[in-house]
């Protein structure tokens, strides 16, 4: 097996991959609706202030001058009030704009209103601003927001909106060729007659398009001359399963050789998964190489595919022990702050449990951590 990368350098050879990659996808105008998701084209800009007018920030009545005031009606939502003269007031809810002349909001809890006169609770008129977000308080116009190459979350989608877009530019979404590789695999049906079934076929195309991008999935036998010819179909990106490590049926290795791939990642100083590889092929598209094991595949996603779809890293957590520690990052299942069982590389029970993944650094004896925890694709 050739040198391994330490897994950080691993996942940071892929999220360069990855911005090489999203750079050289097409650009497309989409409406907001459709956006989530999407790997932004270009800076999110603000086109308007935040807010658009000074609003009020709380429940009661915006106040002009010194009290007591006279109360001369209500500003609803979706209304544009007109200017408040010294001494008047009018009712207002959080969030509507409130009136030219407006200096202050008076809290409902703070005042009362007796034959049509607003008085304070305490002595004295609420100080000016009080209770009220002025013109841009959260950001001006024209203000850059998020940048280009990030996901519009749902939060993004929210912000652009807000700020007053109706559609952004993204990038084309990645066409990924999954090639589940093996003549020992079943499409269907229990293990039988040497054959195991294949539990990443169906698995892995949800975990892809959770991660941005568009699988379509095709089933290769151990030959090498028809692992060429797969690889060679036109996609965006390529993940292959299996015929990563050096028996006599794997032959990912010496295909990418023969069809001037450059390594990127020959292998990944990692537990499981350390077969896993990244590599280009000549024309420019990205090839990760995910171990048969279905755990030791599972760390590939999270360590190559995922950085290289735009993934971000992992929260840091505590957990409730010390995780033991070995010569080689070692990924871990983990539930509710504590590892799960059934754990080996060709095991799935633990990550069925699992809501994350620690990353246990390399050392010696027990990691006290707090650790990196890397979200599982949903």
């Amino acid at each position: 097996m050739p040198d391994a990368l330490p897994w950080s350098a691993a996942r940071d050879a892929a999220g360069a991959e990855g911005a090489r990659l999203r750079a050289g996808l097409p650009v497309e105008r989409v409406p907001l609706a459709a956006a989530a998701g999407r790997a932004l084209a270009a800076d999110l800009v603000a086109d308007a202030d935040l807010p658009p007018a000074p609003t009020s920030a709380m429940d009661g009545w915006a106040v002009a001058g010194p009290g007591p005031w006279q109360v001369t009606g209500a500003v609803l939502a979706g209304q544009r009030p007109a200017p408040l003269p010294p001494g008047t007031a009018v009712v207002v809810a959080t969030g509507t704009w409130l009136p030219p002349g407006a200096e202050a909001v008076l809290r409902r809890e703070h005042g009362g209103v007796e034959g049509g006169t607003l008085r304070a609770a305490a002595p004295g008129a609420p100080a000016a601003g009080r209770d009220v977000r002025p013109r841009g308080e959260e950001v001006l116009r024209g203000t850059p927001l998020v940048p280009a190459g990030a996901r519009a979350t749902p939060a993004v989608v929210a912000l652009a909106a807000a700020a007053g877009h109706d559609d952004l530019a993204v990038r084309a979404v990645p066409r990924l060729a999954l090639l589940v590789v093996g003549d020992e695999l079943l499409a269907a049906g229990p293990p039988r007659d040497g054959k195991v079934r294949d539990a990443l076929g169906p698995a892995l195309p949800a975990w892809f398009r959770a991660l941005g991008a568009a699988p379509r999935t095709e089933r290769v036998p151990d030959d090498p001359d028809a692992l060429a010819a797969a690889l060679a179909r036109p996609a965006d990106v390529v993940v292959t399963t299996g015929a990563t490590a050096a028996g006599p049926a794997d032959h990912l290795r010496p295909v990418l050789r023969r069809l001037g791939a450059r390594l990127l990642v020959p292998s990944v100083d990692v537990r499981p998964g350390h077969p896993m590889l990244l590599a280009r092929l000549p024309d420019g598209t990205p090839v990760v190489g995910l171990p048969g094991n279905p755990l030791a595949a599972a760390a590939g996603v999270l360590t190559l595919v995922a950085p290289l779809l735009g993934a971000g890293a992992g929260r840091r957590c505590a957990l409730a022990a010390p995780l033991p520690a070995g010569r080689a990052t070692r990924l871990v299942p983990v539930r509710d702050g504590a590892p799960c069982a059934h754990t080996g590389p060709g095991m799935l029970r633990g990550l069925a449990a699992a809501d994350g993944v620690a990353v246990v650094p390399p050392g010696e004896g027990a990691s006290e951590g707090p650790y990196e925890v890397l979200d599982l694709p949903r």
